[in-house]
Parts: C-alpha cells; sequence; structure tokens
C-alpha cells in the first residue's frame, strides 16, 4: 500500500513581493497618520505658548496687579497773615475696579450704585466706559460719601464685586462765605473742560477750580497724581507693592 506525504507547495517570487509591498505600504500610511497627529498638537502648543503667550501672560498680570491711583491734596489758599482761607478734609470717594468684578453681574451692580449713590445710571456707564473691560486700573465712580452711603455699600458688598471705598480729600473753606467771589470755588471737571485739558494730564474725576482765586492759580493748586502697583491674591487681598509714586501737593 502506498504511503501519502504531504506536497509542500512553494510560494512564487511574485507572492512574496505583493506581500512585503502591503506591509510597507501600512508602514507608510501609519507613518503619515502619526506625523499628522504630532503636527497638529505641535501648531497647537505653537500657537498656545508662542502666538497666545504674551497675550495669556498680560491676562496674568491684570488678574494679580492693579493700579490705585492717589489724587494729590489740593493747595491751601492763606491769607497775608498765614491764616487759612481754603483747606481740604478727608473725605471716602467710591471707586470701580473693571477686572476685579463680574461682567454678567455689571447691570445690576450699577443700578444697586445708582439708588446708594443717587446718581444717574448712565452717569455711572459713562464712567465705566471710559475703561477697558479688563482695566486694572481703579475708576473713581462718587466722592465725599455720607456715611449712610458708606454702611449701605458694606451692607450690599455682595452685589458690589469690584466697588471699594478710598480715602481721598474735600475742600473746604472755614471762613464760609465770607470773600467767596474773591476765593471763588472748585467742582468735578465737566466733559468739555477735559476734551479741552486731557493733555495736561487731567483725568475724568478730577476737581479744579471754576472762579475766583481757585481758577486763577489752578496749576498752583492742583498738585500732581501719584499711586501705587500692588500685588493683590484672588480675593484682592494687597500681597505687595511693586512700586509707588507719591502724590505732589499742590
Amino acid at each position: 500500500m502506498a504511503s501519502l506525504h504531504p506536497v509542500a507547495t512553494q510560494s512564487s517570487p511574485r507572492d512574496s513581493g505583493r506581500s512585503v509591498g502591503k506591509r510597507f505600504q501600512s508602514v507608510i500610511v501609519m507613518l503619515l497618520i502619526t506625523l499628522l497627529l504630532l503636527g497638529g498638537v505641535g501648531s497647537r502648543l505653537f500657537y498656545l505658548q508662542v502666538v497666545q503667550g504674551e497675550r495669556h501672560r498680560q491676562l496674568a498680570d491684570n488678574n494679580r496687579i492693579r493700579l490705585l491711583p492717589k489724587p494729590p491734596e489740593r493747595g491751601r489758599i492763606l491769607d497775608r497773615n498765614g491764616e487759612e482761607l481754603a483747606g481740604n478734609r478727608i473725605s471716602y470717594g467710591v471707586y470701580f475696579w473693571p477686572f476685579g468684578s463680574d461682567d454678567s453681574n455689571r447691570q445690576t451692580l450699577i443700578q444697586r450704585l445708582s439708588q446708594i449713590l443717587d446718581i444717574p445710571v448712565q452717569d455711572i456707564r459713562d464712567r465705566l466706559d471710559q475703561v477697558e473691560a479688563n482695566s486694572p486700573t481703579l475708576v473713581r465712580i462718587a466722592r465725599d460719601i455720607t456715611p449712610a452711603q458708606l454702611t449701605a455699600i458694606a451692607e450690599y458688598q455682595s452685589e458690589l464685586k469690584g466697588v471699594q471705598i478710598e480715602p481721598e480729600t474735600e475742600r473746604i473753606y472755614p471762613n464760609g462765605d465770607i470773600a467767596a467771589h474773591v476765593l471763588g470755588y472748585t467742582g468735578e471737571i465737566n466733559q468739555n473742560d477735559l476734551d479741552t485739558l486731557r493733555t495736561d494730564g487731567y483725568r475724568l474725576g478730577d476737581i479744579i477750580g471754576q472762579m475766583g482765586a481757585e481758577a486763577a492759580f489752578e496749576s498752583y493748586l492742583r498738585g500732581e497724581w501719584g499711586g501705587q502697583q500692588i500685588e493683590v491674591d484672588g480675593v484682592g487681598k494687597v500681597l505687595d507693592i511693586l512700586g509707588e509714586k507719591p502724590p505732589t501737593r499742590g
């Protein structure tokens, strides 16, 4: 009886070449996919780190750095005997920090400030429009507020994120109306005067002489603004004073 032996089959050189070619094509496809993925990730990293890097650094700095303007004390007016005819007393002003506020709550904040300070809504909005929404600079909303207004702001602090109270000075005349026609008076700069005097360093909220000696000697009495650049944490607590320029008294 004849025995059966398996017959070995041999692949042709053409079949072997096709198999190697398919494997090579698969490797090439995988390499291309990998390169595309790496290229996409690399492009994104380049965009975030290089293109957007400066913007992110600026936002980070704005989030922790405040510019606190410090108004100067207006110069006193004395008579020939050295007696004070016009001087200053301590008062408190309301300031707003745009970057430290909640944009979604802006309208509620404006309405509440309008009620507390008895200032028209549009006037408050006009002041806030003077600076960028993410500005680290404080904007004055009101000056010389009453104790009742100070208490109300503290009471509604949860609705007034970005609002803070700063000490400043208010003009006084010890002799009342005596010689008022000579001394004149001061008042907050209006928009027309601001358009004319902005190049002289005046800003919205500044106090200027309106009549009499207050107006005639404005350049001597006004003084020069100063300020502090401070670092704060996430809740607004002062961490460090980065720089300071004291205001110059008039």
